[in-house]
């Protein structure tokens, strides 16, 4: 058990390869709407919620593909639907991933960022559905 005080408390800080900062800035600010916070070099950074997502570009010969962000929305087909209108190509659309036991349901839809890095939509609907059970 972890003393008090030095419990990991929540995700601060997300990073993700990117190969052009100006390109990776418009989408996340423009299409997905996430508040900008500050870019210097080749390093830019965002706010979603109280996690702060960092991009970084490298040369496209040093990109690689990172770990999937999953972004919480509250209306998953809404928000699909505004994504789509700005150009978003959904590689897997709005689908059930899980039932649990009381009725909710997990729900999410996948795409990529112009580099290709897998983003999805989640939320979760029905029965104790603010629960993370």
């Amino acid at each position: 058990m972890a003393m008090s005080g030095t419990e990991l408390t929540h995700v601060g800080q997300l990073a993700l390869l990117v190969t052009e900062v100006a390109a990776a800035e418009r989408f996340y600010r423009d299409v997905l709407t996430l508040e900008h916070l500050f870019t210097f070099g080749d390093l830019t950074f965002f706010r979603c919620g109280s996690t702060r997502l960092f991009l970084r570009a490298v040369p496209a010969a040093e990109w690689s593909v990172g770990s999937t962000v999953y972004f919480a929305v509250d209306d998953l087909d809404a928000t699909c639907a505004r994504l789509a209108s700005d150009g978003v190509r959904f590689t897997a659309p709005s689908q059930l991933i899980h039932r649990h036991e009381d009725g909710a349901e997990e729900w999410m839809a996948f795409f990529d960022d112009p580099d290709g890095n897998s983003l999805a939509l989640m939320t979760r609907r029905g029965a104790s559905a603010s629960s993370d059970d």
